[in-house]
């Protein structure tokens, strides 16, 4: 939970009380614009923070106002050498304060003399602002996560980028061998903290410091490229954002800071995705690697990936198992002394100081096995970004899934997504073209509600390749595997079976791919990646029990069966899923459906299981909570599918649309998702990807049909030439692929704003690209139809079918009306501000 700074703060700990009278005499003489005359002090200590005690000091004057300051000051009794330099502190803060952007509070007085507060001290600016102590954000939106962790790396790199020449900062610190020396200098400390009637040694962290010393990276040994200033314990705590907004006003807490290798500064802001180092009695100390991203934090591949961007450094794969290992041993030395002080009775933290000692041997542990592990970080980042001039202050319009800089564009599919990008092209040239025409024998025959025979087999072969469930998003993936991993009984990290769950591609990377889908009717669903099931596995991932997934989601991300989407009625404008009248009645342990649903896509398929039905629980809640979300078996008594229905004259057999009525029809009550009255909730949630999903495909299904047409025109010959060489289709070529690419364009940077600003911000330009894509491919496929004459409404090409699909969903996919005015009223709002 997000705290305020003024929240953060308790009573004077006996332990570090201080002559106030003595301070507020120093004040009013050192700090400049200190309240008075005869100025009143109130002292009040943080309860953050496990090291130096720091106090807000308020001081108030006769008509004078009232300020805050905050004072950091050496712990009392004794300590150990070189530990608790506010000296040191001081100056830093203000050779950044003075001379850089990056953000840290302004300095006013450093105190040396130990007689006026028994220790040195110095007095620094009051921040109010928030603090997350929680490195999980609870009670925080996904999207404000996300923008919290990537301002969190832009100010680490902002940081790094310091010239401490510039800001005569040069001999803060030896730059070189920085590791060699920290490694020795954490080893002597943890020493001094244990051991000889202090808190006993744990010997695996001293095999943890002789493995260190072995393996320091010879980087290590330059004072070039990569070293610099380094903070010593960035982490998100150590962090003030501003109230409102999600950047950070405050960098705090420099007591550790010197000259050296930065990297340490960059695993050492990583480890919650390794470790839970929060001091508590609890047994359990695992990072999301181990627990799950919570929704809207960024893979750890993506928050490194802005940092090295914002700090143009290099990938550090290579040696990440050495950061990271050395970040928990020197947390484990920091964990130990901070408990050999709550032994003494002068630690600055509390009872929670108690819990530090355990804490420290749970790193330990946890760095030995990470150093046994095989792999612990991809090869190359997943995301790109542009670097800013100023890049601590503002996160631009830079690309998650491409690489851009300025010698490429803005969306550049990135070194993973352009191989996944060539094997997909490969197996649709390989296999579903040359298998189009079977489908549609199959489709157009007495069996056409049977599943073709290639159809298994080639969907064994996806998975072969890697080439499954490719539309997962990375958070809903980290939901669905902490669930279905929990106790290892389904598939586990790292098997095989772990790909069920995508290859941690985000919505604008997919959208590379999902592009080269749409290009034929039958290929989605080859790589299970066809809606209607997306959007419930999506459905299934994001809100789904435990026991819902079990039994529903893991054999639809098997391809073992299908689903269908039970929303749209024939009786009521669906458009406004208020109207619906479809009724869920609870009857004890059951719930009882009754109503008439059509275009319930997916449910004439012979392996429809199961169906997402949206209807209403409570017809006199407020508007938009009388909807819910119910998992209906289809083969439950009551459910009765009436008729495929048509589509352009297309019945999309085996999948099919279908008119489907609910009577009296009872499910488990522990079939409900999220609960009653969290319908819309869910819609939106499910309709950002998954609606764009279908604009993704319509940008392949326009490039299939330019293909097409292409071809056409420079095969056939009308009036003496080819019709390539008509000056009337050559104008209109060139309009299409203007329409074609702006529309792409538009579809890309509106996944890219669902990635970095989740679907109510992003909902403008997802309204935009809903409205653009579809009415682009018409006019393409149209286009491509005219050229081929009467072939181009036949069935003997594809394309009357990819026209019809592409008119549906300006229907389906929400009426362009909807759309339209959604854009409209943000374009209003916008100019009301």
């Amino acid at each position: 939970m997000a705290k305020l700074i003024s929240e953060l703060l308790w009573p004077v700990d006996p332990a570090h009380a201080l002559d106030e009278a003595a301070l507020l005499r120093y004040a009013v003489a050192n700090v400049p614009g200190f309240p008075g005359p005869a100025p009143t002090l109130a002292l009040t200590q943080f309860a953050h923070g496990q090291s130096n005690p720091t106090y807000c000091i308020q001081a108030s004057a006769p008509g004078g106002g009232t300020r805050r300051y905050v004072l950091r000051k050496k712990p009392p009794g004794a300590i150990l050498q070189s530990a608790h330099a506010v000296e040191r502190e001081y100056q830093v803060l203000k050779a950044l304060g003075s001379h850089t952007d990056v953000p840290v509070p302004k300095v006013y007085c450093l105190c040396t003399d130990a007689t006026v507060i028994g220790t040195p001290f110095y007095i620094m600016e009051y921040l109010e602002g928030i603090i997350y102590p929680d490195n999980t954000l609870p009670g925080v939106a996904p999207s404000k996560r996300r923008a919290i962790y990537f301002s969190t790396a832009k100010t680490l790199a902002a940081i790094h980028r310091v010239d401490v020449n510039a800001i005569g900062l040069q001999k803060y610190g030896r730059r070189d061998n920085y590791c060699k020396r920290q490694v020795e200098r954490w080893e002597k400390q943890y020493l001094a903290s244990t051991g000889e009637g202090k808190p006993a040694r744990y010997q695996r962290m001293l095999d943890l410091a002789r493995w260190l010393k072995e393996n320091v990276p010879e980087e290590d040994s330059s004072a070039g490229a990569g070293t610099g200033l380094v903070h010593g314990d960035f982490r998100a705590d150590n962090l003030v954002f501003h109230p409102t907004e999600d950047r950070v006003i405050g960098v705090i807490d420099w007591e550790l800071s010197t000259l050296g290798n930065q990297m340490c500064d960059v695993a050492y802001s990583c480890l919650p995705y390794i470790i839970d180092a929060t001091p508590t009695e609890r047994t359990n100390y695992g990072g999301f690697q181990h627990t799950g991203i919570p929704d809207g934090i960024p893979q750890l591949e993506e928050y490194l990936s802005v940092y090295c961007s914002f700090s143009e450094r290099p990938w550090p794969a290579a040696n990440w198992k050495f950061y990271i290992a050395f970040s928990l041993f020197r947390g484990a030395s920091i964990y130990a002394g901070v408990y050999h002080r709550w032994t003494m009775g002068n630690a600055s933290g509390g009872e929670r100081a108690k819990f530090a000692g355990r804490i420290a041997n749970t790193m330990v542990d946890c760095a030995c096995d990470f150093i046994n592990r095989e792999h612990v970080l991809q090869g190359q980042p997943s995301i790109g970004f542009q670097v800013s001039a100023a890049p601590w202050q503002e996160f631009g319009r830079e690309q998650e899934g491409s690489i851009s800089t300025k010698d490429q564009g803005k969306f550049v599919p990135n070194e993973k997504v352009m191989h996944l990008r060539k094997k997909l092209m490969k197996f649709m040239e390989d296999h579903i073209y040359p298998m189009e025409g079977e489908f549609y024998k199959l489709a157009q025959s007495t069996s056409r509600w049977t599943i073709h025979p290639e159809e298994e087999t080639l969907e064994a072969l996806a998975k072969k390749e890697g080439l499954w469930n490719l539309f997962i998003p990375l958070d809903s993936a980290a939901r669905a595997r902490k669930l279905l991993f929990e106790d290892g009984s389904l598939v586990s990290p790292g098997s095989s079976n772990d790909l069920l769950l995508g290859a941690g591609l985000t919505n604008l990377e997919y959208g590379y791919l999902c592009e080269i889908m749409g290009r034929s009717v039958w290929a989605p669903q080859i790589f299970n990646c066809g809606a209607p099931d997306t959007g419930n596995m999506e459905v299934l991932m994001r809100y789904g029990t435990k026991e819902q997934q079990k039994q529903w989601l893991v054999p639809l991300l098997e391809g073992k069966i299908r689903s269908g989407f039970a929303m749209t009625e024939p009786q009521v404008a669906s458009s406004d899923a208020t109207n619906i009248e479809c009724s869920i009645s609870r009857q004890g342990d059951f719930y009882v459906i009754n109503g008439r649903k059509w275009w319930t896509s997916g449910a004439m398929d012979p392996r429809c299981k199961v169906l997402i039905l949206m209807g209403k629980t409570d017809f006199s809640a407020p508007k938009h909570k009388q909807q819910s979300m119910i998992l209906v078996d289809i083969n439950t008594p009551g459910v009765q599918i009436k008729r495929p229905l048509l589509v352009f004259g297309f019945d999309d057999a085996p999948h099919g649309h279908a008119e489907i009525v609910f009577e009296n029809v009872r499910v488990p009550a522990t079939n409900i998702l999220l609960g009653e009255g969290r319908g819309f909730e869910i819609a939106q949630g499910r309709l950002g990807p998954g609606r764009l999903h279908h604009c993704m495909r319509l940008i392949g299904a326009a490039e299939r049909g330019m293909g097409l047409m292409v071809d056409r025109a420079l095969s056939r010959t009308a009036f003496g030439k080819r019709i390539a060489q008509h000056g009337s289709f050559l104008s209109d070529l060139a309009k299409c692929r203007i329409e074609l690419e702006q529309a792409r364009l538009l579809v890309l940077e509106a996944a890219d704003q669902l990635d970095r600003h989740g679907n109510k911000k992003a909902r403008g330009i997802l309204a935009m690209a809903k409205v653009a894509a579809p009415n682009m491919a018409l006019k393409v496929l149209d286009m491509a139809m005219q050229v081929h004459g009467a072939a181009g409404v036949s069935s003997d090409t594809v394309l009357s079918h990819l026209w019809a699909t592409a008119r549906t969903l300006r229907i389906a996919d929400g009426p362009d009306e909807v759309h339209l005015g959604t854009i409209a009223k943000l374009e209003l709002q916008r100019a009301r501000l």
